[in-house]
């Protein structure tokens, strides 16, 4: 099997952001974050450490202003990333659902990676307007559509427990991993789709 790695880089007037994956590293994952959104850098790490990625990201943003550029940003080139990894997607399992617990919440994260975007986004933080120090909450539901718009994937988030909003957004990255992670695995030989495409 050739490897399944990406390497992007892209430019704005608000980010520039270098990212490499690789979706089978060999060994543990390695993983580095650098967005200059310190929160931002402990999720991005969940999804590599429970989806067993090699992940890579350095990013810079227009934090001045605030975050949202650089997370959004960061969400499109993985998206890209994991699109541009998987190829034409013949042989992967497609599908993948993870059900996370932490401490009193619960997230799960079902996915399709059918070829065509959908998000749905029950999260449950506190409020629309909470911060988990300085990181809003809304941005989570922000980067996880831009990753499944430019992954052209289906992406269905709920947390039926919700609590401690550090808590939640952490179950929703761990899960989101380990359901990417599922749905990766090079699980068969033909194409899984009736229709002969993804």
């Amino acid at each position: 099997m050739s490897k399944r790695t990406a390497s992007i880089e892209r430019t704005t007037n608000e980010t520039s952001i270098t990212l490499k994956l690789g979706l089978d590293p060999e060994g543990g994952p390695t993983y580095r974050h650098a967005t200059g959104v310190g929160f931002f850098d402990h999720m991005l790490d969940h999804i590599a450490k429970h989806g067993r990625f090699d992940l890579d990201i350095e990013a810079r943003g227009d934090t001045h202003v605030d975050d949202h550029h650089t997370v959004e940003d960061v969400g499109i080139v993985l998206g890209q990333a994991i699109g541009q990894a998987l190829g034409d997607r013949v042989g992967i399992e497609r599908y993948g659902f993870a059900s996370v617990p932490m401490d009193e919440v619960l997230a799960r994260v079902t996915l399709d990676l059918s070829g065509r975007f959908a998000l749905v986004c029950d999260d449950r933080f506190s409020s629309p307007d909470a911060k988990i120090g300085t990181f809003d909450v809304q941005l989570v539901r922000e980067f996880m559509g831009a990753v499944a718009q430019a992954g052209r994937f289906n992406l269905h988030i709920e947390v039926p427990h919700a609590g401690n909003d550090h808590h939640v957004a952490e179950a929703i990255f761990k899960a989101f991993g380990r359901a990417l992670h599922a749905a990766t695995r090079i699980t068969r030989t033909d194409m899984p789709s009736t229709k002969g495409s993804l």
